[in-house]
């Protein structure tokens, strides 16, 4: 999955990184309100960890301009516990969820788990398809219970489609969600990294939809 953070303090944005990073997913960040909302303007994020308080442009003026422009993104705002006007403002203006500072990050990360499941549609932390399970708190998948050993890009191509489960998922698409703004994009990888976790699941659970992507498909659902 791929996120946007914006926040404007260099440390607390360097904590968040790392720790979004950590948990597997690929992370944009801005230092600004006008940057911030360049970004989220023009890119498709499945989340954004949001700063109130922005130089340049404030959050609240970045969240509403989002909203205002059809931006349907879900949006974690991060406010000073001593201000509830703040969050009561976000709120209205079309935030997701908020968090108030300080804050653990565990609980940065736990709150974005569940704006991007709740905007695929997935009530629970596991995702289940047949004998494949995604247990999105721990970042790890299972077919039959046996893990499987995969690496940061499998994953987060694993996820998305998880996520994403019984939908056709363009290439485009995938390349979009799986790769920061800054990477070398290159569709052939995404083959690849099919290829491999066709052979890791050891199922036939991943379809190639020729001309248009591929799909996770959970038969189970319509047994």
């Amino acid at each position: 999955m791929r996120l946007l953070l914006v926040e404007d303090d260099p440390n607390l944005n360097r904590q968040l990184h790392e720790a979004l990073v950590g948990a597997g997913y690929v992370v944009d960040r801005a230092f600004d309100g006008d940057e911030g909302h360049f970004l989220g303007d023009t890119e498709p994020y499945d989340a954004i960890v949001l700063d109130i308080g922005l130089p340049n442009l404030d959050g609240i003026s970045v969240l509403e301009r989002w909203r205002r422009d059809g931006r349907s993104m879900p949006v974690l705002i991060l406010t000073a516990r001593d201000r509830w006007s703040d969050k009561v403002a976000g709120i209205d203006a079309g935030a997701d969820d908020y968090v108030t500072k300080p804050f653990h990050i565990e609980e940065v990360l736990a709150r974005v788990r569940a704006l991007i499941r709740r905007a695929a549609g997935h009530a629970s932390s596991d995702i289940n398809c047949g004998p494949l399970r995604l247990d999105t708190k721990a970042s790890k998948a299972t077919v039959n219970g046996t893990a499987l050993k995969l690496t940061s890009h499998e994953y987060r191509l694993l996820a998305y489609l998880m996520h994403h489960k019984d939908e056709i998922v363009s290439r485009t698409e995938l390349i979009e969600h799986l790769y920061d703004q800054d990477f070398d994009r290159d569709s052939n990888t995404i083959e690849v990294f099919v290829g491999r976790l066709r052979r890791k699941i050891g199922v036939d659970l991943i379809e190639t939809v020729r001309g248009l992507g591929y799909r996770i498909r959970d038969e189970t659902a319509g047994a």
